[in-house]
């Protein structure tokens, strides 16, 4: 990007930089005897166009909405429009849950985003006995489409991009999405929004999983080739880095894990038949905005050039849509304290600040007491207001890419990538994402040991939990969930089961366990199921009989 002449001289000016460098710092030591990323990536004190000589404008940064979208996958990004305010959300009972879906769109949100308690993401209804105590807890329970069809009570879905956080069960939240908006009048083509559906990271980080990787995966390219035909404007997964970097990664890890899931799912929709330019359009990412500020903006432009390269150089797509990544980000959960927890807001400022100065689509902002609890609807707001700011306030969205051209983001970016593209290198060695398990399993559990040694040795300095303590009161006015919403549930299933044409059920579930044993595509047999008001724990009880359970390996 520079005159090999001018280069030069910059190379000798600052070796003369760093003599006067070394004998300031001999008089005046440095605060850390070294300076890095979470990625363990050194920081220099300086950077210059010495540090950009390998860098090639076209080759690596070319323009926004231009191969290889490092600058954003947009040409005017946000002044075109601002990114979906999307605030995560869901507790207790649908009824409750709808309550603050209508309360985050009235203050100014842009886009909802479901949150399903723990007995939805893995598969059994609130009346099953391993559901018993997290009825409700960390979002909404769903077990059948009576409950959809609340969730949704009022809310145009024609009107509203929905996002739900949903994985092995998603094609049954998916159907019952479509058949609530059929109840609406609204047609599939209308729809717009994400479902999660990324099974591979919970195999890695998270663990809500079902069923084995072989079944999971073709439920996956069902989605793929259904949405494809019916559902065109429906992002058919979000491919998860946010869970992966909460289980303690890397930033560097986050991008090359996602990454080879991404790569993973890409390679079996093609082994199923699927053109790949049919589905990559509508794939879309899900990261997290840690509290590494440079890092956090430099991966999110690292991972969408890695990313272009990967789908245009590897799988050949010739649609510049299916060379862009499109990601969601979250502010990092696990950055936050219990220990003064108003000092959270500051902590989700930075993070969201960086995640849009890296080009998000989607934001979701966490709230300042969810390290004690579900969020209040003041810390809420406090967390949408936040992103509002950032887009309104503080000019940060005037220009595209601000950053970009930085020495320190440049150089950083190229880091990035390539510490990024070795990890995916070895994975691919490995026979791909679903072989790589147990390794980045190990990864992240090493990165993880890290970091919390770093913040108990007091290098890694947190406020409140290791330096600048106080004696704090007891939090009060904390949101708590009604343990009743686990009776209301069950009362709920019993009447639908009463009042439901029970022979219908078991016609469309023992269809559906026909076809789970051949190569059928099981999305319209899971609409019928749904339509018929089977249960979610039902429809995936019909599945386990086939398919099986996966078992979690033990990783030491």
């Amino acid at each position: 990007m520079f005159d090999r002449d001018k280069l030069e001289k910059i190379r000798g000016a600052g070796r003369a930089y760093e003599e006067k460098l070394a004998a300031q710092v001999k008089k005046r030591p440095e605060r850390r005897p070294q300076f890095a990323t979470d990625s363990e990536i050194e920081i220099k004190t300086l950077y210059t166009p010495v540090d950009l000589e390998q860098v090639d404008y076209e080759r690596d940064l070319g323009f926004p909405g231009s191969y290889p979208f490092t600058r954003g996958v947009q040409p005017n990004m946000y002044r075109g429009r601002l990114w979906t305010m999307r605030q995560y959300a869901g507790f207790g009972t649908a009824e409750e849950t709808n309550k603050r879906f209508r309360y985050l769109l009235e203050q100014g949100q842009t886009g909802l985003s479901v949150a399903f308690d723990l007995p939805t993401q893995i598969g059994y209804d609130s009346d099953h006995p391993l559901a018993r105590g997290e009825v409700g807890k960390v979002g909404v329970a769903i077990d059948s489409l009576l409950d959809m069809e609340t969730l949704f009570e009022g809310i145009p879905l024609d009107r509203v991009s929905t996002s739900m956080t949903i994985n092995a069960p998603a094609a049954i939240l998916l159907a019952m999405y479509i058949a609530v908006a059929e109840k609406q009048g609204v047609t599939p083509d209308k729809l717009n929004g994400t479902i999660q559906n990324d099974i591979l990271k919970e195999y890695i980080a998270r663990g809500t999983y079902i069923f084995p990787p072989g079944p999971s995966m073709r439920l996956i390219t069902d989605i793929f080739a259904y949405c494809s035909k019916n559902i065109p404007n429906w992002n058919t997964i979000s491919i998860s880095g946010y869970h992966i970097r909460e289980a303690g990664s890397t930033a560097v890890q986050e991008v090359a894990f996602t990454l080879a899931d991404g790569i993973a799912y890409v390679q079996a929709a093609i082994n199923a038949g699927l053109n790949v330019d049919d589905f990559a359009p509508r794939l879309s990412f899900f990261f997290n905005a840690h509290l590494n500020f440079f890092e956090e903006i430099a991966k999110f432009r690292a991972a969408r050039r890695l990313w272009a390269r990967i789908m245009k150089e590897r799988f050949g797509a010739q649609n510049p849509r299916s060379w862009m990544l499109r990601f969601h980000t979250q502010t990092a959960g696990c950055s936050l304290t219990a220990q003064q927890p108003m000092v959270n807001i500051m902590r989700t400022a930075y993070e969201a600040l960086s995640a849009v100065l890296g080009g998000t689509q989607s934001l979701h902002t966490n709230s300042y007491d969810e390290a004690l609890a579900l969020p209040s609807d003041q810390s809420v707001l406090i967390a949408l207001r936040t992103q509002q700011v950032i887009g309104y306030e503080i000019g940060v969205t005037d220009t595209v890419d601000p950053l970009g051209g930085s020495y320190f983001i440049e150089s950083l970016t190229g880091e990035i990538e390539e510490k990024a593209a070795a990890y995916i290198n070895k994975i691919d060695e490995m026979g791909g994402a679903p072989e790589a398990i147990e390794f980045m399993q190990r990864e992240i559990q090493n990165s993880a040991y890290r970091y919390q040694m770093d913040i108990e040795s007091g290098q890694k300095v947190v406020i409140g939990v290791n330096k600048f303590q106080m004696e704090e009161e007891k939090p009060k006015g904390l949101l708590k969930v009604d343990p009743a919403v686990a009776e209301h549930q069950t009362a709920r299933l019993r009447d639908l089961r009463a009042s439901r044409d029970n022979q219908k059920v078991k016609q469309v579930l023992d269809a559906l366990r026909d076809a789970a044993s051949t190569s059928e595509n099981l999305m319209p047999l899971i609409i019928d199921a749904v339509k018929a008001y089977a249960t979610l724990g039902e429809i995936c009880d019909s599945l386990r009989e086939v398919f099986g359970e996966y078992r979690q390996q033990i990783v030491f």
